[in-house]
């Protein structure tokens, strides 16, 4: 019987055998709070977080104390392959943005696993280029892309990591996520709420719709989700 359970994040079960047995002894299992400071940027990342629910957002904080969102990782991914490759130091803020479990490796062990393994060390390259792939494309969406595309775009790509259409989540949340205002994140929301493609209420949202909330995002939802799939994917052969 596995003492960490690898299902629950899709990295860990699509390592061959051996690959989680140099592992799998030094994990451990911790919960994730929603808005829990996992690292601040310039912080050095010691742990390494394979999410078996709950979504991680990283954050890249600008001069006035504001923050726009790059990238999220759920239990599609891990958080912390920039430090088990080479550069420990974080580029970002690390927050939780929906609360779950994780499981949690030291940096160390990680690296120590992916020297032995070349099957292990191009898993875990693909899955930083994925990351990369995300924040690029985000950084773009939010550049030319108006709130109410750049809104849904995120909403759908929040329920696909959490696996819920139910997510509790503030306006403020969801406006600094995108780098909008809290008024045009209000609007907007409104907005698809009254097309009842949400259902919005003190904190908490419930995707009614996604296949029309679909056809209110931009191009950038889906982009990012087939270069993950083409990535992340175990079986899929790279192109």
């Amino acid at each position: 019987m596995e003492r960490i359970p690898r299902r629950g994040n899709k990295f860990l079960a699509s390592l061959a055998v051996d690959d989680f047995e140099s592992i799998g002894p030094h994990l451990r299992t911790a919960e994730l709070r929603q808005e829990q400071m996992l690292l601040q940027m310039g912080d050095v990342l010691k742990q390494v977080y394979f999410p078996h629910d709950g979504v991680i957002s990283l954050v890249l904080p600008l001069s006035k104390g504001e923050g726009i969102e790059i990238a999220m990782i759920g239990r599609d991914s891990v958080l912390g392959v920039f430090a088990a490759l080479g550069e420990p130091i974080s580029l970002c803020d690390i927050v939780v943005l929906i609360p779950g479990t994780a499981s949690i490796l030291d940096v160390e062990h990680l690296r120590v696993a992916a020297d032995k393994s070349s099957r292990l060390r191009t898993a875990l390259i693909r899955h930083q280029q994925a990351l990369f792939a995300q924040a690029q494309q985000t950084a773009g969406c939010n550049a030319v892309h108006p709130v109410e595309a750049r809104l849904a775009r995120w909403l759908l790509r929040a329920r696909d990591l959490a696996d819920s259409d139910r997510l509790n989540l503030t306006q403020e949340l969801m406006a600094q996520m995108i780098g909008a205002r809290r008024n045009s994140v209000s609007i907007v929301a409104h907005t698809l709420q009254q097309s009842n493609l949400i259902r919005y209420s003190r904190g908490h949202i419930e995707i009614v719709d996604s296949v029309a909330l679909a056809r209110s995002a931009c191009e950038c939802y889906e982009v990012v989700k087939i270069q993950c799939e083409r990535l992340l994917d175990p079986v899929r052969p790279p192109s």
